[in-house]
C-alpha cells in the first residue's frame, strides 16, 4: 500500500511540476522543478523510492527511447550521420579519457580506474533531459536534431566504457581488444536484435489484421510491448538492450510508412504515447529528485575521501568537472567542425562557417540525465576479493551533482547563447512539402474520377455523385493551382491561408461549444456530442499543427 501511495505521489508530482513551471514569472525547465518536487517529497514524507537501476532502466528507457527513435526526423538524422557519430563515440572516448585523468588529478585517493568509470558514466548525455530543455528553450531544429541523434547513441558507448574501467577496477587488468570486441558485439548485436524484433512483430500483427481485421486497441498494446521485447532479447543475449530499444523505434517509424494502420489506431496510438512519454519524463526527474536528500546527506561523510575536511571542496569538484565536460566538448565540437567543413570545401560543396555562439551552445546543451544516474547506481558494492568498491559514495554524489549542475547552466546558458541568433535557412523542407501536396492532390483527382467512372450508376444516381464530385473535385483542383503559383503571389495566398485557418478555427471552436452546450440542455445524447467533438478536435489539431 506504501509503494502504491508514493507512485501516486510521483503521478501528482509531474502534474504539479507543470502547472509551477507556466506560474513562474522565470523560465524555469520542468525538469528542475521535478527534481524540486521530487526532493520535497523524500523530505516531507521520509520516504523514496529504493532506486534499483535494473528495474529503473527496464521500466523507463525502453519506451522512452523507442518512442524517440520512433519520433525522430529520419532525413535529419542520416544528413548528419558522421557529426552524430562523432560526437556519440569520439566525444565520448575523448571525454572519459580527458575528465578521468582530471578527476584522478583533482582527487588522488580515488583510483585512476575509478575515476575512469566516474567520467565514463558522466560522459554520455540523456536524450530525455535534451527533449525536456527543449520545451522551454528554442533549440534550433538541425541542433536539436544532432543533439537527440548524439544522445540516443553515446548511451551504450559511455555504458561500456564505464563497465570496462569497473572491470579494470575489480580485477585489476584490461583489455583493449576485449573492449573493442565487446563494444562491437553489444552495439551490432543490440541494433540487429531491434531490428529484428520489430520487423517480425509487425509483419505478424499485420498478417493477422489482413485476415480477421484490425482491432486498435490491441494494435496499441502490441506497440507498447515491442520496445520491452527487444530490451529484454538483447539483454539475454548480453547485447545493449538500449541499442535495441532505439532501433526498434527506427524500425517502427519505417514500418509505419506502410499506411496499413487504420487511421483510428494511429490516433489513439499517438494519444497513448504522448501521455506514457510526458509522464516517464516527469518520473524520471522526480525519482531523481528523491534520491538528492539522502545522497548530499552522505557529504559529510565522503568528504574525508578527498583528503580534505571541508565540504566546500565537494562543491569546488563538482564545478570543476563541469566546466571541463563543457571545455572538452567545445574543442571537439569546434575541430570536428573545422574537419567537415574541410571536407566539404575539398568536395566542391558551398560551406557556410557557423558561429562561435552556436558552438558553445551545443557545448552547453549536452545535459546529463537519468542514464548517468542509473548508471552510476550499478556500481559494484566490494571488490572481487571482498573489499569495499573504492570511493563508490564519492562516485554516486559527484555523478547526481553533475546531472543537476548541467541542467542549471543549460536552463540559464542556453536562452542567452541561443538569443537572436541567426541561423543558415533551409527552404527544403517547405519546398518538399509543398510539392508532396501538390503530388497528392493530383492522385486525388485521379482517383476520384476513375472512381466515379467505375461505379456504373444510373442516370440519376449519376446527377448525385457528379454534384458531389464537383465540389470534391475543386478543392484539390484550387490546391494544384495554388501550389502552381511564385514569387509574390505566393505570399499573398499564404496569408490568405492563414487567414482562412483562423476564421476556420474560430468556427470550429463555436461549433464544439454549441455541442457541449446541446448536450448539457440534453437536446444531445452523450454519445452523438463524444462523436461530434472528436471530429471537431481532428479538425482543429490538423490546423493547428498539433
Amino acid at each position: 500500500m506504501e509503494s502504491i501511495t508514493l507512485s501516486l505521489f510521483l503521478l501528482l508530482a509531474v502534474v504539479v511540476s507543470g502547472w509551477l513551471s507556466r506560474l513562474s514569472p522565470v523560465s524555469v525547465p520542468v525538469p528542475l522543478v521535478q527534481i524540486a518536487l521530487g526532493a520535497v517529497i523524500a523530505l516531507t514524507t521520509g520516504a523514496a523510492v529504493d532506486l534499483k537501476p535494473d528495474v529503473f532502466f527496464l521500466l523507463f528507457l525502453p519506451p522512452l527511447l523507442f518512442y524517440d527513435g520512433w519520433k525522430i526526423p529520419k532525413e535529419g538524422l542520416f544528413r548528419d550521420k558522421g557529426t552524430i557519430l562523432q560526437l556519440a563515440l569520439g566525444l565520448v572516448v575523448f571525454t572519459v579519457l580527458g575528465v578521468g585523468l582530471l578527476i584522478h588529478w583533482l582527487i588522488p585517493e580515488m583510483p585512476l580506474g575509478v575515476a575512469f568509470a566516474l567520467a565514463a558514466i558522466i560522459s554520455p548525455t540523456d536524450p530525455i533531459a535534451v527533449s525536456a530543455i527543449a520545451t522551454r528553450v528554442p533549440i534550433p531544429k538541425r541542433l536539436m536534431h544532432i543533439l537527440e541523434g548524439e544522445a540516443l547513441l553515446n548511451d551504450a558507448s559511455g555504458l561500456v566504457c564505464m563497465r570496462f574501467a569497473v572491470a579494470a577496477v575489480l580485477t585489476g587488468s584490461f583489455s583493449l581488444v576485449d573492449a573493442v570486441g565487446t563494444f562491437a558485439w553489444l552495439a551490432v548485436g543490440g541494433i540487429a536484435i531491434g531490428i529484428g524484433v520489430t520487423w517480425v512483430i509487425t509483419r505478424a500483427k499485420n498478417f493477422i489484421a489482413r485476415r480477421i481485421g484490425e482491432d486498435t486497441g490491441s494494435q496499441v498494446l502490441i506497440s507498447l510491448l515491442i520496445p520491452f521485447g527487444a530490451y529484454l532479447l538483447a539483454e539475454h543475449f548480453h547485447c545493449s538492450g538500449i541499442l535495441a530499444a532505439v532501433a526498434a523505434g527506427l524500425t517502427m517509424s519505417y514500418a509505419e510508412q506502410s499506411g496499413q494502420a487504420l487511421p483510428e489506431t494511429r490516433v489513439r496510438r499517438n494519444a497513448v504515447w504522448d501521455t506514457i512519454q510526458f509522464t516517464a519524463n516527469g518520473v524520471i526527474f522526480v525519482l531523481l529528485g528523491e534520491q538528492l536528500p539522502s545522497i548530499a546527506a552522505r557529504a559529510a561523510q565522503v568528504v574525508h575521501l578527498t583528503g580534505h575536511d571541508d565540504p566546500l571542496w565537494l562543491i569546488a569538484y563538482v564545478v570543476t568537472i563541469n566546466v571541463a565536460l563543457i571545455v572538452l566538448r567545445f574543442a571537439w565540437v569546434w575541430v570536428a567542425l573545422r574537419f567537415t567543413l574541410f571536407r566539404a570545401a575539398r568536395k566542391g560543396e558551398p560551406v557556410q562557417k557557423p558561429s562561435l555562439r552556436l558552438i558553445a551552445a551545443t557545448s552547453l546543451a549536452g545535459v546529463r540525465g537519468a542514464i548517468t544516474l542509473a548508471g552510476v547506481l550499478t556500481i559494484p558494492f566490494v571488490l572481487s576479493d571482498g573489499t569495499a568498491f573504492p570511493a563508490r559514495t564519492l562516485v554516486i554524489f559527484l555523478a547526481a551533482a553533475v546531472i543537476v549542475v548541467s541542467l542549471l547552466l543549460a536552463s540559464v546558458g542556453l536562452p542567452f547563447l541561443l538569443k537572436d541568433l541567426k541561423l543558415p535557412p533551409e527552404p527544403k523542407a517547405q519546398a518538399e512539402e509543398d510539392e508532396a501536396r501538390l503530388e497528392a492532390a493530383k492522385a486525388a483527382i485521379i482517383a476520384i474520377e476513375q472512381f466515379h467512372k467505375a461505379l456504373g450508376l444510373g442516370p440519376r444516381e449519376t446527377d448525385l455523385y457528379a454534384d458531389a464530385g464537383a465540389r470534391v473535385l475543386d478543392f484539390y483542383r484550387r490546391r494544384v493551382e495554388n501550389q502552381a503559383l511564385h514569387g509574390e503571389n505566393t505570399a499573398h495566398l499564404r496569408k490568405i491561408e492563414e487567414i482562412e485557418r483562423k476564421l476556420r478555427l474560430t468556427g470550429i471552436r463555436a461549433e464544439r461549444d454549441t455541442f457541449y452546450h446541446l448536450s448539457r440542455s440534453r437536446a444531445l445524447s452523450d454519445e452523438t456530442m463524444r462523436k461530434l467533438v472528436r471530429e471537431a478536435d481532428l479538425v482543429e489539431a490538423r490546423l493547428t499543427g498539433v
